[in-house]
Formats: structure tokens, sequence, C-alpha cells
């Protein structure tokens, strides 16, 4: 999944400061959710994440999740400071899917 930061080199270390400390609500609803193994990938202002889920994971119950879980909206407002929607994202959209074209 790609996502961008805001052009900010300010921002940009905060953000990645956060992420070196998320919180323990945050990684527990990723767990809940199937995620088994998520790692997040900065060049420039470009956001490039790889999840690994189980075979319980789907979006839809992860974003049901995530809109019942006060503390994980709480950590998506925060994010929003430092995150810009990539260019043809729909409103509101944060993370959008890459095509995998090629693996070895």
């Amino acid at each position: 999944m790609a996502l961008d930061l805001k052009d900010d080199p300010k921002l940009a270390g905060e953000y990645v400061q956060w992420h070196k400390e998320v919180w323990d609500e945050v990684k527990d609803s990723l767990r809940q959710s199937g995620v088994s193994g998520l790692e997040i990938y900065l060049l420039g202002n470009r956001l490039c994440m790889i999840m690994e889920t189980d075979d319980s994971f789907s979006f839809e119950r992860k974003a049901e999740m995530d809109a019942a879980n006060a503390k994980v909206q709480e950590w998506e407002e925060l994010m929003w400071r430092y995150q810009k929607a990539l260019p043809g994202a729909e409103r509101g959209r944060k993370w959008m899917l890459m095509e995998k074209i090629f693996s070895l």
C-alpha cells in the first residue's frame, strides 16, 4: 500500500518519531484484525506499507473494527496531520493498494 506525507521535513520527522512508539492499542487492533506483520518504508515523502495477514483479515472488517475503537480513531486523526492522500484517492481515503507486478 502507498501513501504520501505532507512535503515538510519537520512533519516527516515527527511522523517517524510517532512510529517508533506506536500505541499498544493500535498494535493490538492490527493483530486482532488478522495482521501478523506490518512494515512501513519511507523514501522522501512517499510511504510504502507491506502487510502480512492471515485468512481472517479483510479491509472491510478492519474498517469496522477501527470505527468502533476510539483509540485507533484518535491515532488516525493524529496521523492525518502528517499524511496527504495520493492523487486519485477517494475523499478521506489514506492508504491505497498497489498492484504487485513482480515477485522473486
